[in-house]
């Protein structure tokens, strides 16, 4: 590995940036989201191009949505050293800009250009397309998203049809929510813990809620559109908070499972720590973060320190 990969690689990097954040409204105390790294290069030395999507689990893996380079690249995590572990690159996936993983590893990724979630085993082999079984008219769906829960269920985006679909493990269809009635446009959904479902209005800059067995949403914020430009992507952590990535305006919203503003971190640039049209974002109980830089062609590693 050359000079400029190890150091782009490691994990012995000073922090670029630190953003105090209040997680008083999470009965948490203060965290420090600390740069550790950045990651540039696949395991040959090739450069990653415009990464959208990012997914992570507490078993040391990290898959990276190398969108326009039309493939997944694998990274294991130990110890915030991160290290590429080979890629994955099949036609049926030719555009990547979403990615999620279940407990067993298997990988479900969004092609942005195909509109369609292809599924992959862990070890990289294509298991097919998803197909919801049993799904009342109209049978027809188009995913602007997609979230898997810890019980493995899966939650997709319809914008075709304005709704949520809940598959179960099997692929099996579950139940469907509406969209509430007055929307601007839903870029994504997040489940948290108690399986209470989110959704995020881009237009609008609010967040809908929908708690577990319920059978519509309600709003769970306001506008926030004093704290979000054009936020697209939405993810919940162990605790239950809620981090909005806001893609036009470089940084990420917290917010309290009571839609409450928590604070806002980072910023836009292009040093390490700064952010250029981010998408998605991932964390694990391990204290990782890792955000999908697109505008910096990297993903960006950080750290939760309390």
């Amino acid at each position: 590995m050359g000079m400029g990969m190890a150091r782009l690689l490691g994990s012995g990097l000073i922090a670029a940036c630190v953003v105090l954040i209040s997680l008083d409204a999470l009965g948490a105390e203060r965290v420090r989201l600390r740069h550790v790294t950045s990651i540039y290069f696949d395991e040959k030395g090739g450069s990653v191009k415009n990464p959208e999507g990012v997914a992570c689990n507490d078993a040391s893996t990290l898959i990276v949505a190398d969108t326009r380079n039309g493939r997944l690249l694998r990274y294991t995590v130990d110890n915030r050293t991160v290290k590429p572990a080979g890629e994955i690159r099949a036609p049926q996936v030719s555009y990547p800009i979403r990615v999620q993983m279940n407990s067993k590893g298997d990988i479900f990724s969004l092609d942005g250009k195909q509109r369609r979630i292809a599924r992959f085993g862990a070890g990289g082999e294509f298991k097919g397309y998803v197909s919801p079984e049993g799904v009342p008219s109209p049978t027809d769906f188009i995913p602007r998203s997609l979230k898997v829960d810890r019980n493995d269920n899966l939650y997709i985006l319809d914008v075709f049809s304005a709704r949520v679909l809940v598959l179960g493990a099997d692929g099996k269809f579950q139940r469907q929510l509406a969209f509430p009635k007055e929307y601007g446009f839903f870029s994504d959904l997040a489940v948290d813990f108690k399986g209470s479902i989110f959704l995020l209005d881009s237009v609008k800059a609010m967040v809908f809620v929908a708690a577990k067995d319920a059978t519509t949403f309600t709003a769970l914020t306001q506008g926030l559109r004093a704290h979000l430009s054009f936020p697209t992507y939405l993810t919940t952590d162990s605790r239950g908070g809620l981090y909005v990535v806001d893609e036009n305006g470089a940084g990420v919203v917290l917010l309290g499972q009571d839609g409450s503003f928590l604070g806002r971190q980072l910023a836009m640039g292009w040093n390490e720590g700064l952010l250029y049209y981010p998408s998605q974002m991932c964390l694990n109980d391990k204290g990782d973060v890792f955000i999908a830089d697109r505008g910096n062609s990297r993903v960006q590693v950080f750290s939760v320190v309390r």
